[in-house]
């Protein structure tokens, strides 16, 4: 702590990021990362655009994967807004859209960098818990009357849920949304694309419903911090007012270039996603014959648990071997192992592992 700091810097407990070990022939499932890398033609336009184009700025609005991401999702170029990373889209947010005087509403297990958002820019904030089966309840997201503390001030929530997994189908999140018309709501949809089924179908149909995509996972450009919004013209303005108070270049060259290519390369991002959905249900099933619970995923990573083992040993276990997991140590779900899908090869060395620490 230093005399120096602000008051919201002494206030901050900040977001920990998934461990990046320097360890030899590490297997590492911890950080949801991509095991396939991304598309060829990424790659090249990246080589291609590494020239003397870098001593220009990169262009501010990013108009060309803002076109083509429209184009992919049939909305119009100013429904799109970019960012460096989901990460930044959501901070923006946060300050455009979700700070009201009423609370913002999300899961209380859900992805952690939210409570640190609120912290940072002062948002009241109501955290939901999950069912006993971690799922969302569509029915504590709808609003219960007009006094303090029944409706929200805006809604955020992942689909499917991080850590666990969880996915909602899309007619549940239409249900929140449909019944919170003066709010706000954001659907994270970061791992959306190895399973469920995007809210950005909605987007033209619902004023109040912003949609956040990452290619950080089914796109494998975690390295070059891309993220995007979908939403209604005047959510994204508002994204862009604060955006331009604070970086008007977010984008380099390089991650434009990547990203435009990588949306264009629709045959190789449908398969690559279908490699991970195969290696995920293997998994599972030789999970299952280990004796764990797995919580039905529909993420590139599942949550898993051993009636018989504490989960913080197995975590230990696994890294002994040069396999790095995530464990949390949070109420309710300090049991689970959040698994990356790796690999056919990684998984089958993790279940290897796995089977040999059981039998001790």
């Amino acid at each position: 702590m230093s005399r120096y700091w602000s008051a919201v810097v002494n206030g901050l407990t900040p977001y920990v990021p998934g461990e990046q070990p320097k360890i030899d022939n590490l297997v590492k499932l911890n950080t949801n990362e991509h095991p396939y890398g991304p598309s060829p033609k990424a790659l090249a336009a990246i080589r291609e655009a590494t020239g003397d184009g870098l001593r220009l700025y990169p262009d501010p609005n990013a108009d060309a994967l803002k076109s083509a991401l429209a184009q992919r999702f049939g909305v119009q170029a100013k429904q799109v807004f970019v960012g460096n990373g989901s990460d930044e889209v959501l901070a923006h947010a946060f300050q455009a859209l979700l700070k009201h005087e009423r609370e913002l509403w999300f899961p209380d297990i859900s992805y952690s960098f939210y409570p640190v958002y609120c912290g940072l820019y002062g948002v009241a904030q109501r955290q939901i818990p999950l069912a006993d089966d971690f799922t969302i309840r569509v029915e504590d997201y709808l609003p219960q009357g007009d006094g303090p503390g029944e409706k929200a001030g805006a809604i955020i929530f992942p689909n499917p849920n991080a850590p666990t997994g969880r996915l909602l189908a899309l007619e549940a999140v239409e249900r929140i949304v449909a019944a919170n018309p003066d709010a706000v709501v954001l659907v994270d949809e970061a791992y959306v694309d190895f399973g469920g089924e995007s809210a950005i179908a909605l987007v033209d149909q619902y004023p109040n419903l912003l949609v956040v995509h990452t290619f950080s996972k089914s796109r494998s450009l975690a390295g070059l911090r891309v993220g995007y919004a979908i939403g209604h013209p005047e959510l994204i303005e508002g994204l862009e007012r604060v955006k331009n108070s604070f970086n008007s270049y977010p984008l380099d060259r390089l991650a434009l270039a990547g990203a435009v290519a990588s949306v264009e390369d629709e045959a190789f991002f449908q398969a690559s996603c279908q490699q991970v959905i195969a290696t995920r249900e293997t998994l599972v099933a030789q999970l299952q014959q280990l004796g764990f619970e797995v919580l039905p995923s529909g993420a590139n990573f599942v949550f898993a648990r051993h009636p018989a083992r504490d989960g913080a040993e197995l975590a230990a276990a696994l890294r002994a071997r040069a396999i790095i997991v995530r464990h949390f140590k949070a109420a309710r779900i300090d049991q689970f192992l959040r698994i990356t899908i790796g690999t056919d090869s990684q998984c089958a060395t993790l279940v290897q592992a796995l089977g040999e620490i059981l039998a001790d």
